[in-house]
């Protein structure tokens, strides 16, 4: 195989360089498409994956430049910390989507419906119905602002901090790890804010059936709150959801620094 490419890096001496390059380049793409929003689901078949980074490879690598390799250069570690890098790109642009799902957990969790499971083959998995529902929800309005536009232009910056050849990968510079850390503690924390009017509406609702079943210790509260819950929740999500997807889409835009 080394003899064929030093025969082709002969009659082509370019290829050499646009063949690393391209390595790379699929490398740190395919480390992005594997963690990054919309093109992490599942039920997106592989074979569309790898021919989407495939062609933009094909598109991104003449764009580049690529130089002359450097001597002693280790292919498979350029491979690893590309595919680290463009990972640690499609994680943190995740990690928006992860917060509105959590939101969902909570929502279907306290709305009396986590019975309620439903197969995700984005996932693989169980997952509620709410959960799923703000998930794709999210997912749009993500799309919507120009969230893919933010992710490959953070993709594209990459190459200027962390070049095609470089041994090392500077984390300080491709990603702000302090912003980062923030953002996955606060990812519970910001799906209780957009849960919140929700749930204080139901905790309303507990509030009411308890004293119901002090002054009247006859009612069945228990059986009531299975019959209202779902109901007055779902009434109160159709109510505030133009507000919710106002509320998302300035968290995605608060949070377009990262990119």
């Amino acid at each position: 195989m080394e003899q064929i490419l030093s025969g082709i890096s002969t009659l082509f001496p370019q290829f050499t360089a646009y063949f690393y390059a391209g390595v790379v380049v699929f490398a740190r793409l395919a480390g992005f498409v594997r963690f990054a929003p919309v093109f992490h689901r599942s039920d997106i078949i592989p074979l569309v994956k790898i021919g989407f980074v495939f062609l933009f490879t094909l598109m991104l690598t003449p764009l580049l430049n690529p130089p002359k390799v450097p001597d002693g250069t280790s292919l498979a570690l350029l491979v690893i910390l590309n595919i680290t890098c463009g990972a640690i790109i499609g994680y943190t642009a995740r990690l928006l989507i992860l917060a509105i799902e959590s939101a969902g957990d909570m929502i279907n969790t306290q709305m009396g419906l986590s019975s309620a499971m439903v197969m995700d083959p984005s996932t693989n998995s169980q997952t509620a119905l709410l959960s799923n529902c703000l998930t794709l929800l999210g997912t749009i309005i993500f799309i919507h602002i120009g969230g893919l536009y933010w992710m490959f232009k953070a993709l594209i910056r990459s190459f200027e901090i962390f070049p095609l050849y470089a041994s090392s990968l500077p984390l300080n510079e491709i990603i702000n790890m302090g912003h980062l850390i923030t953002m996955t503690s606060n990812v519970l924390y910001i799906g209780l804010q957009i849960a919140a009017p929700i749930l204080l509406a139901t905790l309303g609702q507990d509030i009411i059936l308890g004293i119901i079943s002090r002054t009247a210790p006859q009612v069945n509260v228990f059986q009531l709150s299975f019959l209202f819950k779902p109901v007055f929740g779902a009434a109160i999500m159709i109510w505030i959801l133009p507000m919710l997807i106002n509320v998302i889409s300035d968290f995605f835009t608060s949070n377009a620094a990262i990119f």
